[in-house]
């Protein structure tokens, strides 16, 4: 099983995103809880602009460490939108980023499935803040068009893909409560329009259980097009991502599925920010490999 300490835990300690001079840290303290391979994030134009620069030296950290970046997320809502001079800015900012992940090694960079342009009238954007357990209200402006936004959202990923598919790398998409893909039909939705076996899924199962999903049958849907599994755990109202066992996810048939689809992609401890995050990681990995374990994974 390859276990991965997901971005999550630098955002818990350092904040969103973790300021760049943290980055070193998170990423040391990442090995010290035995961890082999990591995430890393370009969260916004800003910090993705400062990953960038500092590739080399945070390539010789990685190096140094003995750690592997198994996915790389490039995450800029703008190229996602109806205006054509905020997306084309924001593309030219994602292929450095795709670059970037290219020259760490991943295998993967991942984009969100980010926020549709609604008003927000209650709650935060996820690319603002990352505040889990609230609840959205949003208002549809009178000249949205789903049909309209929909087709320029499927070219916007098409193109991302291709872009990363350029580069030798796989793109990957995380639905997320609430935004434009939330739930696994609207993957199955959207893989069938990009049409690309580059192009593939991570199962966050925290966002995917507080959406109502049905884990067990979202992985048997998903299929071969599921590469990656983000870790978290709630009780299915609410949108929290704790540990396992914190909440009432059906471990033991999420894990018997994935044996049973012939899982071989990465597993990320992907927590959000608890008093004791450093030993609710280092448990989390101790019951991933438990469950490795157990069903040969």
């Amino acid at each position: 099983m390859k276990i991965v300490c997901a971005w999550m835990y630098a955002i818990g300690r350092y904040g969103f995103p973790p300021a760049i001079g943290d980055i070193d840290k998170a990423l040391r303290e990442m090995k010290e809880m035995g961890f082999r391979y990591v995430e890393l994030e370009g969260i916004g134009y800003e910090n993705l602009e400062q990953v960038v620069a500092r590739r080399g030296e945070l390539g010789r950290i990685l190096a140094g460490e003995g750690l592997s970046v198994a996915d790389f997320a490039v995450l800029l809502p703008e190229i996602i939108s109806l205006e054509k001079t905020k997306r084309e800015k924001a593309f030219a900012a994602f292929e450095k980023g795709v670059e970037t992940a290219a020259f760490f090694g991943s295998p993967y960079v991942w984009i969100d499935s980010y926020f549709p342009p609604l008003g927000v009238k209650k709650g935060v954007v996820p690319t603002q803040a990352l505040v889990y357990g609230q609840e959205f209200r949003v208002t549809v402006p009178d000249d949205f068009s789903w049909e309209r936004f929909w087709e320029s959202f499927v070219a916007a990923v098409m193109r991302a893909n291709d872009i990363a598919r350029s580069h030798g790398i796989g793109l990957l998409v995380e639905p997320r409560v609430g935004e434009v893909v939330s739930n696994s039909d609207a993957l199955l939705r959207l893989i069938d329009r990009v049409g690309d076996d580059n192009f593939g899924v991570i199962l966050d199962i925290g966002h995917q259980h507080a959406q109502k999903e049905l884990i067990p049958l979202a992985i048997e849907k998903l299929g071969r097009r599921l590469k990656y599994v983000h870790i978290a755990d709630n009780d299915g109202r609410d949108n929290r991502h704790f540990a396992p066992g914190q909440g009432n996810v059906d471990w033991e048939e999420v894990f018997r599925l994935l044996k049973r689809r012939g899982f071989d992609g990465y597993f990320a401890v992907d927590l959000e920010k608890l008093p004791d995050l450093r030993e609710q990681f280092i448990a989390c990995k101790g019951f991933l490999e438990r469950y490795a374990e157990k069903y040969g994974l």
